[in-house]
C-alpha cells in the first residue's frame, strides 16, 4: 500500500483547546449568560439521543459543559463566538498584549469601536505578535492562528507570521 500523500485535515481551532479549558470556558460561560445556557442546551436536544431540555435544564454548568464539549455539540458559529470570548473577556491578557504591543486603540482587550479594519499596519502586527509569543509561548500561537484564521484581513502580515512557526 502507498502512503496517502494528502495533508490530514486541521481540526477546528476550538478543539486545539485541551477540552478541560474548553469545558472551563464553556462552565464559565454558561454559568453566567442565561443565554448562552439556552444555546447549548438546544444544541445538546437537537443532536438527539435522548436528551430532553428540561432535564439539561437542571444540570450544574460544569457537567452540561463538560457534556457540550464531550459530544462536539458546538456549531462552527459557536466555536468562533467562544475563541472571541476566550480572548476577549474570559483571558483577555494576550489580546491586550498584542493590541497594546501593536500599537492598537483598546480599552483592555476591546478594540475601540471608532476603528476600522485594518486596525494596524504590518509592523504593528509583527510587534504585536513578537509580544504575544515572547509572553505567551504556545497559548500565544493559539491566538495568532486565531486572528489569522478568522480575521487576516484585519491584521497585515499576520498571516506571515504565522506561517513562520506553523
Amino acid at each position: 500500500m502507498i502512503p496517502s500523500k494528502a495533508t490530514p485535515k486541521r481540526q477546528s481551532l476550538f478543539r486545539e483547546l485541551s477540552a478541560e479549558r474548553r469545558v472551563a470556558l464553556l462552565t464559565k460561560l454558561i454559568a453566567a449568560n442565561r443565554d448562552t445556557r439556552a444555546v447549548f442546551i438546544q444544541r445538546m436536544v437537537a443532536r438527539g439521543g435522548g436528551f430532553r431540555a428540561a432535564t439539561l435544564q437542571a444540570w450544574a454548568p460544569a457537567k452540561l459543559a463538560s457534556e457540550v464539549v464531550r459530544l462536539n455539540a458546538q456549531t462552527p458559529d459557536d466555536e468562533l463566538d467562544l475563541l472571541h470570548a476566550l480572548y476577549v473577556s474570559v483571558e483577555p491578557q494576550i489580546q491586550e498584549t498584542f493590541l497594546k504591543a501593536a500599537g492598537v486603540k483598546a480599552e483592555g482587550a476591546v478594540i475601540d469601536e471608532s476603528l476600522e479594519a485594518p486596525f494596524a499596519d504590518a509592523t504593528g502586527v509583527q510587534r504585536g505578535a513578537a509580544a504575544v509569543l515572547e509572553q505567551f509561548g504556545e497559548e500565544g500561537k493559539h491566538y495568532l492562528r486565531t486572528i489569522a484564521h478568522y480575521n487576516a484581513a484585519a491584521w497585515p502580515g499576520v498571516e506571515t507570521v504565522v506561517a513562520a512557526f506553523v
